[in-house]
């Protein structure tokens, strides 16, 4: 079983001039939910999926469907549904989502090629602001297909300049009525970019994935006073950037020699916002967030607990104060052993060598595995490089990658 590399060169190519940006090295491209960006990918790929095909739904939220049900699948059996996002960070690479959704729908055409009659119907979704660039934190589509979040309070989550996700889809005209649930598919699968380089280091074209890690992020708020830098004597200081930055050294020391702290845990300090933040002023308080990941929830309980052990240190030695807030926890998610064994399965039939490995990154996937069989393939990210114009997956590759996948759906939707 053959994937059209040229075909699917030319969709994903196609994708990447909407909301392309100048680079000097690269492909860049910005697609924020509700612009007109976003409008165009969203209806160059209603117009690809018809081309095939496939009938198309709108729902609430702006989820694209495209549904391929022929005479020999039951429209009453639970769909295989595969797909991604087609959103991007600002000035994000051209494979970061649309790879996922291309090669869902190339797995259809080629299945459609071969003469594979499937049983049941076999979808391509494309997931509603995944990224979280304009509105809220991200997976939002994905989020109400298992009912996390419903219709009404999707639409109502508002950017940063108070309009409303509701008022932008429709806008575009991709907001429409209904909802995908993902409880009604026998099984997911979304082929994704590593975004790091173990396959490329490893040699090997594609990964498995054995679970996505759980995700915390923290807010916390250091309160000291502001005064002039130059008549404010040391001892008379309280600073409260010199507080946030020994809060920065702890969690870093936690992550990386805490006992019990798993080699896979990683976390970061990644956004300050220091005020005043003059040139002649000691920082009067400090706002930041602490991002710990890791596959074992354990082991993110105990750097979190790490962090608010720093901070009660902090109170205890400087003259600040602290808060702190969890604000947002997902649990690692497994992905489901039968799937992962037709993947393994699907790449001895397609003669490709793959590798298991966990995802560092979350996905739609992590929201649809909580309801549903869910299963995420990697293809190989050139030097690690993601969210950049220089993010690149070699045509080879995403070709070798939907071949996979073509592959397990093949034998999932004829079951």
């Amino acid at each position: 079983m053959e994937v059209n590399r040229k075909r699917l060169r030319s969709d994903l190519e196609a994708t990447a001039e909407f909301g392309a940006v100048p680079s000097e090295e690269g492909n860049g491209r910005t697609v924020l939910t509700g612009t007109t960006a976003d409008r165009r990918a969203r209806e160059f790929l209603c117009e690809r999926l018809r081309d095939a095909g496939l009938t198309v739904r709108i729902d609430g939220v702006g989820n694209v469907v495209g549904r391929w049900c022929p005479e020999s699948a039951d429209p009453d059996a639970d769909a295989v549904a595969m797909g991604s996002h087609l959103d991007s960070v600002p000035e994000g690479g051209i494979f970061d989502g649309p790879l996922g959704v291309y090669a869902a729908l190339e797995a259809i055409r080629t299945l459609q090629e071969e003469g594979i009659e499937p049983d049941r119907p076999i979808e391509v979704v494309s997931f509603t602001e995944e990224e979280g660039q304009r509105f809220g934190g991200g997976l939002i589509g994905s989020g109400v297909a298992v009912g996390e979040l419903t219709v009404e309070e999707a639409l109502a989550i508002r950017d940063g300049n108070e309009v409303p996700l509701g008022d932008a889809l429709a806008d575009i005209g991709f907001r429409s009525d209904g909802r995908v649930d993902a409880t009604e598919w026998d099984a997911w699968i979304e082929i994704h970019i590593e975004q790091s380089e173990r396959l490329v280091d490893a040699g090997v074209p594609v990964g498995i994935v054995s679970s996505i890690v759980g995700l915390t992020r923290c807010h916390v708020e250091i309160v000291g006073e502001a005064n002039h830098a130059g008549s404010t004597s040391m001892e008379e200081r309280s600073d409260a950037l010199a507080a946030a930055s020994e809060l920065v050294l702890d969690v870093e020391a936690a992550t990386d020699e805490r006992p019990g702290v798993r080699d896979t845990a990683v976390a970061t300090v990644g956004k300050l916002d220091v005020s005043p933040n003059a040139p002649n002023v000691i920082p009067g308080s400090v706002d930041l967030t602490i991002d710990v990941r890791d596959v074992s929830y354990d082991s993110i309980e105990s750097i979190t607990a790490a962090a608010r052990e720093s901070l009660s240190r902090l109170k205890r030695e400087r003259p600040v104060t602290t808060t702190f807030d969890h604000a947002w926890d997902r649990r690692p998610v497994e992905m489901s052993p039968r799937l992962r064994r037709t993947l393994r399965e699907a790449g001895d039939a397609a003669n490709v060598e793959t590798m298991d490995l966990h995802s560092g990154a979350g996905h739609d996937t992590m929201h649809i595995g909580t309801v549903t069989d869910a299963a995420l393939l990697f293809a190989p990210s050139v030097d690690g490089v993601s969210h950049n114009p220089r993010e690149w997956t070699d045509w080879e590759d995403c070709a070798t990658v939907t071949r996979v996948m073509a592959h397990a759906v093949a034998s999932l939707s004829t079951e």
